[in-house]
């Protein structure tokens, strides 16, 4: 996470059914002055992005998110902040099916292993994935959150309660390994196959900083290569639906440059020793070119090849926390090709 971007951008109740939802301000948000829902970019459809407001929830401010999870047993939108608090939210979408607003259900502080909330230096939460929230059964998801300044990932309830931590490769449990403590454990998907995979924002402080080694929880790894794009990083990561990983990176150099956000995929073959994936972009924005974009961190997969991404503000009025909703083209597509959107939407 950069907290500079903020400088650049300035030029529930308890986990039941029974919750209810509340309602806050959302606005329409156009990501580019001549592109906008149902519009096909390169590999993506947008389909709907809103700014949200900055609010408190049970006292907790709705701001700095930078992990999703979308929870389909529950129909909620799961979001961590980097101040260690859990957003539980519900999208709203209109009549053709794109995102029109969003309510939330409650805000839950994530605890330690003592039941007490987190405090600094160990809520700096950055990535978020869930197991058990598409398997019909209410109640059993189990959210998988990573960190950054204290390196760790941990299993927590969707009420914000500890389960326990992930035994991690050595490699990553000591902070010396990271470029730095504000770029450590940034981003966990779970992957059919693998199980869970983490990797670091930046290289690893002895390897090449043009690779990122994404790391199973047992130890065997891949080096993912960077974008072209200067001060790319990685952000976050979810599972495809036919499998592989779609990427999220940010690359930001000072205020004085433009920045570019870019989603990318990649296969997770089977390694016989250290691998370097094969990267290739799905849809790249560059405010450079129109795109105004935020400091987009996280990403969550939702329905069919449907995404959600949203921007982590580092709770910074003069940032925006936006949510986008878009769909990941099948692979081959070629850019203007007209799809059957009724028949590639559930709502």
């Amino acid at each position: 996470m950069i907290r500079l971007l903020g400088l650049a951008l300035a030029l529930f109740a308890l986990f039941t059914g029974a919750c209810t939802s509340r309602a806050f301000k959302t606005a329409p948000y156009a990501l580019h002055p001549q592109i906008g829902p149902g519009d096909i970019y390169q590999g993506i459809r947008l389909l709907g992005a809103l700014r949200l407001a900055s609010v408190k929830i049970d006292g907790l401010d709705l701001c700095g998110l930078s992990g999703l999870a979308w929870d389909e047993d529950e129909g909620l939108l799961y979001a961590v902040s980097d101040r260690g608090v859990l957003f539980h939210l519900r999208p709203q979408f209109d009549g053709q099916g794109y995102l029109s607003g969003a309510s939330v259900a409650a805000a839950r502080p994530l605890q330690a292993a003592s039941g007490n909330p987190l405090s600094r230096p160990f809520r700096d939460s950055e990535g978020l994935a869930i197991r058990n929230g598409h398997n019909q059964i209410r109640g059993d998801a189990e959210l998988l959150i990573s960190f950054e300044a204290k390196p760790r990932l941990v299993r927590y309830r969707p009420t914000g309660e500890w389960q326990g931590d992930v035994t991690l490769p050595l490699t990553l449990r000591k902070l010396y390994h990271y470029r730095n403590s504000n770029q450590a454990l940034e981003a966990v998907a779970i992957d059919p196959e693998w199980g869970a995979v983490t990797g670091p924002e930046l290289a690893l402080r002895n390897d090449p900083k043009s690779l990122v080694r994404l790391f199973t929880t047992g130890g065997r790894f891949w080096f993912y290569p960077l974008g072209d794009a200067p001060g790319s990083a990685l952000v976050a990561m979810e599972a495809l639906p036919e499998g592989g990983l779609l990427t999220l990176e940010r690359a930001f150099v000072s205020i004085l440059h433009p920045f570019t956000i870019s989603l990318r995929r990649t296969e997770l073959p089977r390694p016989t020793k250290p691998a370097r994936l094969e990267v290739r972009d799905v849809a790249v924005f560059d405010t450079g070119q129109g795109w105004l974009m935020d400091n987009f961190e996280g990403l969550s997969h939702y329905r069919d090849r449907r995404f959600f991404m949203v921007s982590d503000d580092n709770c910074n009025g003069l940032q925006s926390t936006l949510l986008v909703y878009f769909e990941v083209l099948p692979f081959g597509l070629k850019p203007g090709t007209t799809l059957d959107v009724e028949r590639h939407m559930t709502y």
